[in-house]
C-alpha cells in the first residue's frame, strides 16, 4: 500500500502550469480568431490548432503521470461537499482538456478543411464532409469552450481560496516552489 504524496511530483507541477498558460492563451486566441477577418485570422487558426493538439498530447501524458505518481490527499477537515466539488471539477477539467481538441479537429474534418499544423504536419480526415455535423461540432466547441472557461475561473478561485483564506496546503501541493513557512510573531 503506497502513501499519498504531500505534493505533486515536479514534472506534474510543471505540466500543470505549462498547460494552464496554454489553455488561457487558447481562450484568448479562440476569441480573437472568431472576432476578426484581418490577415491575423489564418495565423491564429494555425496556432490554435497546433496548440490544441499539443494540449491533447500533454493531457494524456499528465493523466499517465497522475496514475504513476498519484495525488496528494485533500485536507481531512475539508467539508465533504467541497471534497466532492473538487473531485468533480477535476474530472470535468480533464474531460474538457480531452474533448475540446477532439471537437475542434472533428469540426475541421466535417468542414473538409485540411488539418495542417506547424511544420506542415497534416492529419488525415477521419470524418466525411458534412455541413450539419460541422455546425453541431462548431456549436459544441464554442459553448463547451465557454463552460470550460467558467470552470477554469472556478478552479482559479478555489486555488486562491486555499492559498489565501484556508492556507491548508492544497495550493502548495501544486505550486512550482514550496511555500515559505511563515511564522507569526508571538503577542
Amino acid at each position: 500500500m503506497s502513501i499519498a504524496p504531500h505534493r505533486f511530483a515536479l514534472v506534474q507541477r510543471l505540466l500543470h502550469w505549462l498547460m494552464a498558460a496554454c489553455i488561457i492563451a487558447m481562450f484568448f486566441i479562440g476569441v480573437g480568431m472568431v472576432s476578426t477577418v484581418t490577415p491575423t485570422y489564418l495565423p491564429l487558426i494555425l496556432i490554435h490548432k497546433t496548440l490544441g493538439l499539443t494540449l491533447l498530447v500533454l493531457v494524456v501524458i499528465r493523466l499517465a503521470l497522475r496514475r504513476h505518481y498519484g495525488a496528494p490527499q485533500l485536507p481531512a477537515d475539508l467539508p465533504p461537499a467541497i471534497k466532492l466539488g473538487a473531485r468533480l471539477s477535476h474530472l470535468l477539467l480533464y474531460g474538457f482538456m480531452i474533448i475540446m481538441p477532439l471537437l475542434g479537429i472533428g469540426m475541421l474534418w466535417a468542414a473538409a478543411y485540411p488539418v495542417v499544423l506547424y511544420g506542415g504536419v497534416r492529419i488525415p480526415a477521419l470524418l466525411p464532409q458534412s455541413d450539419p455535423v460541422h455546425t453541431l461540432l462548431w456549436q459544441a466547441h464554442v459553448y463547451l469552450g465557454l463552460a470550460f472557461f467558467a470552470l477554469v475561473l472556478l478552479h482559479l478561485a478555489a486555488g486562491l481560496f486555499h492559498a489565501l483564506i484556508r492556507r491548508d496546503g492544497v495550493f502548495g501541493a501544486i505550486a512550482l516552489f514550496p511555500p515559505r513557512n511563515r511564522t507569526t510573531p508571538a503577542e
